[in-house]
């Protein structure tokens, strides 16, 4: 099942592997390298890292992107109370080359996905029926968006750096930690040593004994959480190789993984830890999953036979 790694290195192609972002040598935090394809899901990802009064102006955009389109620079400079310049430095932050560009890109989306650009955040006075056609929405958008901004040779290197691996721990908490179990369990089916910490200590004391043969992943909504962080990075000092799946392609944890995987769910007053966010962390964990059974697919085949008849053995008893 395991090969060796070999001399191949692991297996990135130009620098951090991040998705969503260019790669940080000099650049900052501050310029996303190529306008994103759905501004909405862009800005989103991204508000964690942005400046107090970015953040405010994003947030705008987030409630009601339909306002962008509606205004011109000098008309939602007054709606935000915000001046012209930084709106301007907001929409290079966020990857535009400016305001127009931004209004342009929202208009686009409006001409596709009209529904996207209403407001839709749940209040606290929705009667039922909306919720559940607002939670609906949001988690079928988490899926599309992630879908959409899954890079197909980033995976494939994930994949391969998986399948290679000696053993792979998987870190993650609270609704995080869901999905870590979720991921271990899955590649331990098909046959590969795995195991996953949502306790910090636990994880740091694995982290400590790794090597150059292992493989860890983190995922953190936020990639700024210090529970996956901190034993993350006692991983790559380490020696393994750390794969990232976070909302935000900015953050300390994507800064510091070999490969990022960004997701889109999102979290509100009224759903933190939502099923946007775990949903949209499942798809790329589901897609790891299927890439590691289309590689293997001779012992994943056998492994998952064998599993499944112990079971059946259990159950008939």
């Amino acid at each position: 099942m395991n090969e060796p790694r070999g001399g191949g290195g692991r297996a990135q192609a130009g620098g951090r592997g991040q998705v969503g972002a260019e790669p940080r040598g000099g650049g900052g935090r501050g310029q996303v390298g190529a306008e994103p394809a759905n501004p909405v899901a862009a800005v989103r990802a991204v508000l964690p890292s942005l400046t107090p009064a970015a953040q405010a102006i994003a947030r705008i955009i987030l409630d009601d992107p339909g306002l962008v389109v509606r205004s011109t620079i000098t008309e939602f400079s007054a709606v935000s109370g915000t001046s012209e310049a930084t709106i301007v430095r907001t929409a290079r932050a966020l990857g535009f080359a400016g305001y127009s560009q931004m209004r342009f890109a929202l208009a686009a989306a409006v001409a596709k996905e009209p529904e996207r650009l209403v407001p839709g955040d749940i209040g606290p006075d929705d009667p039922l029926t909306d919720v559940i056609a607002k939670v609906a929405r949001g988690e079928s958008e988490a899926l599309a968006d992630t879908a959409a901004q899954l890079d197909p040779d980033r995976l494939d290197a994930v994949v391969a750096a998986i399948a290679r691996a000696r053993r792979v721990d998987v870190y993650g908490v609270a609704a995080s930690g869901l999905v870590a179990t979720d991921m271990s369990q899955k590649l331990l089916r098909i046959g590969l040593s795995s195991h996953p910490f949502s306790d910090a200590h636990l994880a740091l004391t694995s982290a400590a004994l790794l090597c150059d043969q292992d493989v860890v992943v983190a995922i953190s909504c936020t990639g700024e959480t210090p529970d996956v962080l901190v034993p993350a990075r006692t991983a790559k000092d380490a020696g393994a190789m750390l794969v990232a799946i976070t909302n935000n392609p900015r953050s300390s944890l994507a800064d510091l993984a070999d490969h990022t995987l960004v997701s889109a769910g999102r979290e509100t007053a009224f759903r933190p830890g939502a099923l946007a966010s775990r949903i949209s962390q499942l798809l790329i964990v589901d897609c790891i999953f299927v890439g590691l059974a289309q590689r293997t697919y001779e012992s994943a085949n056998a492994a998952i036979r064998a599993t499944r008849e112990a079971t059946d053995r259990y159950r008939g008893r």
